[in-house]
C-alpha cells in the first residue's frame, strides 16, 4: 500500500508592491542646522506586507513575500529576506526600489515637567521615497506570477498592503483581490487613498483602514481633507459604507482605542485593557497578521478580533516594525474585551 504524500501547508501570500529597505538612524538630540553623529544604524527589508509576513512567521505560520524589486536596493531587500528566512517571489523591475529613512532622536535634551527636570521623550522622523516607476510589462509579469501561485494551490489567504509605486493603477489591489477570489482565496486589503476607495470593488474578505485612512476614503474627491478626526458614529457609518460597496468585512484600527469591525456576523468593538506605550509603527501590520490567521483558521469573529488587537498592542511594545513583544501579547490577549455594537 502506497502512502499519500503529506498535505502542503497552507501559506499566506503577502503582496508588497512598494518594497523598501528600511534604514534607521539612532542619534542623540538632532541639530537640524548642523552636523549630527549617528549612534547606530539598522537596515532591513521593509514595507507593510513584509512586516505582516515577519509577524506571521514568528507565530509559526508559512508565508510567501511577493512584490516588485529593482536595482541595488532591491538586491539588498532580497538578501535581507533570505537572511531572515522569509521565502520571497519578487518580480524584477528596472527602477530602483525605495529606501525609507527613520531618524530616531533619543531625546537627550531636558525640559521642565512636574517635579522638576524631565528627559524629553524619544522622537522619530520618517522620510519615505516614492519608489520606482513601474512599466505595464513589469506589472504584467507580476500578475502572471500572482496567477501562477494561485493556480498552484496551497495559498490560504492573500494580504495586499501598503503604498503602490508610480505606474500602478489605483484599482490594482481591487483587481488582485478579485483574482484571488476567483481562485477561492480570501484577500485582505490594507491601503490608503485611491487604492482604498477602489478596494471594495474587488470584494476582498476584509478591508482594514485606520481611522485617518477611512476619513480620506470617505471624503469627496474635490475636498480630500477635513478638519478633525471622525466621530465614533462616523467611523461606524464609514465602515458600513465600505462594506456596502463590496468588502466582506471592514475592520477599522483605532490605535490605543482598539478596533471597530463591521462583519457578516455583526458589528464588534475590541477594547484593550490598558494603553501600551512604545513605537506604533507596524502595529497595524501586526493587527493584519492576526486577521489573516483568523481567515486561515476560520475562527469566530470575536476570537480573531481579540487576537488581532492584542498583536497590535504587542507590536507597539516591540522596538522595530515587524516584531511583537510576546510577553505583552500573552498579558493583553485574555484581558482584551470584544463586545457587540448595536448598529
Amino acid at each position: 500500500m502506497t502512502s499519500s504524500p503529506p498535505a502542503r501547508p497552507a501559506t499566506v501570500l503577502t503582496v508588497t508592491l512598494n518594497l523598501a529597505l528600511d534604514v534607521t538612524y539612532v542619534t542623540g538630540e538632532v541639530d537640524w542646522d548642523g552636523v549630527n553623529r549617528v549612534r547606530s544604524v539598522h537596515r532591513r527589508a521593509g514595507g507593510k506586507g513584509v512586516n505582516v509576513a515577519r509577524v506571521l512567521a514568528a507565530l509559526g505560520h508559512d508565508v510567501l513575500v511577493a512584490g516588485l524589486a529593482g536595482g541595488p536596493t532591491g538586491h539588498a531587500v532580497r538578501a535581507d529576506l533570505a537572511a531572515a528566512g522569509l521565502p520571497a517571489a519578487l518580480t524584477p523591475v528596472d527602477g530602483e526600489s525605495r529606501t525609507t529613512l527613520a531618524v530616531s532622536d533619543l531625546g537627550s535634551g531636558l525640559g521642565s515637567g512636574p517635579g522638576g527636570a524631565a528627559r524629553r521623550p524619544q522622537r522619530t522622523a520618517l522620510f519615505n521615497e516614492p519608489g520606482p516607476v513601474v512599466s505595464a510589462e513589469e506589472l504584467g509579469g507580476f500578475l502572471d506570477g500572482f496567477e501562477a501561485r494561485l493556480r498552484a494551490g496551497g495559498i490560504a489567504a492573500v494580504v495586499l498592503s501598503g503604498s503602490m509605486p508610480r505606474g500602478v493603477p489605483a484599482d490594482f489591489y481591487a483587481a488582485l483581490a478579485r483574482r484571488a477570489r476567483e481562485h477561492g482565496v480570501p484577500a485582505i486589503v490594507d491601503a490608503d487613498g485611491e487604492a482604498l476607495r477602489h478596494a471594495p470593488a474587488g470584494r476582498p474578505a476584509i478591508v482594514k483602514p485606520n481611522a485617518e485612512e477611512l476619513a480620506r476614503a470617505l471624503a469627496p474627491a474635490e475636498a480630500p481633507h477635513r478638519a478633525g478626526p471622525l466621530t465614533p458614529r462616523e467611523v461606524l457609518h464609514g465602515a458600513e459604507a465600505l462594506r456596502e460597496a463590496g468588502a466582506g468585512a471592514v475592520v477599522v484600527s483605532l490605535g490605543a482605542d482598539g478596533l471597530l469591525a463591521v462583519t457578516p456576523g455583526g458589528t464588534w468593538r475590541a477594547a484593550l485593557p490598558y494603553r501600551v506605550e512604545g513605537n506604533p509603527t507596524g502595529a497595524g501590520d501586526a493587527l493584519v497578521a492576526g486577521l489573516a490567521l483568523g481567515l486561515v483558521e476560520g475562527a469566530p469573529w470575536p476570537d480573531r478580533l481579540r487576537r488581532a488587537a492584542a498583536l497590535g498592542a504587542a507590536a507597539v511594545a516591540a522596538p522595530v516594525a515587524g516584531e511583537i513583544d510576546r510577553e505583552v501579547f500573552r498579558a493583553v490577549l485574555p484581558e482584551t474585551r470584544v463586545d457587540a455594537v448595536d448598529p
